[in-house]
């Protein structure tokens, strides 16, 4: 498996140094890779084979390899690969939600955090994975349902139709909150936010080409 750390992790890290709010910062990060780990785990034991972790300055990801030889395969049990895939995209905030309950059941300290702030922690990070933006675990859920519903020309349309909506509902959010917190992590995260949007809809347009080309 390939680990690769995103350079621009390091302006994140001056930022916040500078904001003084490198330590909820390196908590954030510390339970996003937990998270991911939930996605590999599962990932794991549905069969798939992790070939990637990218540490980014707003998170972590983990990537699947699928095989030449089973691609064929896979795409006539088109439904069962969406089916599993569902349930490693729902495997992320799942691991949230359990280490949320075990912190007000047990009262335990995750790596001495202090309960309030893994709690805290744990729920920024599974809200934020299931905003409906792709490739966020929000935006995976609903393809795949789209996907086995509707096929997989249709799940990447809707996706992408959904992912440019919510992009601009957040915009209209973020510029309200930013005006009364002026927090400069808002910024950042809706920027970021910007960016997969742009890039997934290259992504989608291409792919569109692709599928027309092919009905021609």
């Amino acid at each position: 498996m390939r680990i690769r750390v995103h350079l621009k992790i390091f302006i994140f890290i001056l930022i916040f140094l500078l904001t003084n709010q490198i330590k909820i910062y390196g908590i954030l990060m510390l339970f996003a890779l937990i998270h991911e780990m939930g996605h590999m785990l599962v990932g794991i034991l549905l069969g798939f084979k992790p070939s990637k972790l990218e540490i980014m300055p707003y998170g972590v990801c983990v990537g699947f390899d699928i095989k030449c030889e089973d691609y064929n395969k896979k795409i006539k049990n088109g439904n069962m690969l969406a089916i599993k895939k569902l349930i490693i995209a729902l495997a992320g905030p799942l691991t949230n939600l359990i280490i949320i309950i075990i912190s007000l059941i047990a009262n335990i300290r995750f790596f001495g955090i202090e309960r309030e702030l893994v709690i805290y922690s744990n729920i920024l990070i599974g809200i934020f994975n299931l905003i409906p933006i792709y490739p966020l675990d929000g935006a995976r859920v609903i393809k795949n349902i789209l996907h086995i519903a509707l096929g997989l020309p249709n799940s990447y349309e809707y996706t992408n139709q959904i992912s440019k909506i919510t992009i601009c509902i957040l915009t209209g959010i973020c510029s309200i909150a930013i005006l009364y917190i002026k927090n400069v992590a808002i910024l950042l995260i809706l920027g970021y936010l910007w960016y997969l949007v742009i890039v997934e809809d290259r992504k989608y347009n291409r792919k569109k080409e692709i599928y027309e080309k092919i009905n021609i």
